[in-house]
């Protein structure tokens, strides 16, 4: 079985079918909101990673990039 974190190219998207439109990392139903909240609050990619594990390698940037965050990633 493929690794779930490879099998979609990661992005935040808008789907009124998935979560009633609210962004999204692509393939899951992570609101991008929840991720910048963690960003926000600390918490390290491993971190979210551990409490997520269906999100997909690139999800955390491509929430940083959709967010404009200027967060730096930490390990």
């Amino acid at each position: 079985m493929p690794n779930p974190r490879s099998v979609c190219r990661a992005e935040v998207i808008s789907d009124r079918s998935v979560m009633g439109g609210e962004p999204v990392v692509r393939g899951t139903r992570i609101p991008a909101a929840t991720i910048v909240a963690y960003l926000a609050a600390g918490h390290t990619d491993r971190e979210i990673f551990e409490d997520y594990p269906s999100l997909p390698v690139g999800g955390i940037e491509a929430v940083r990039a959709w967010s404009g965050l200027a967060v730096a990633a930490a390990d």
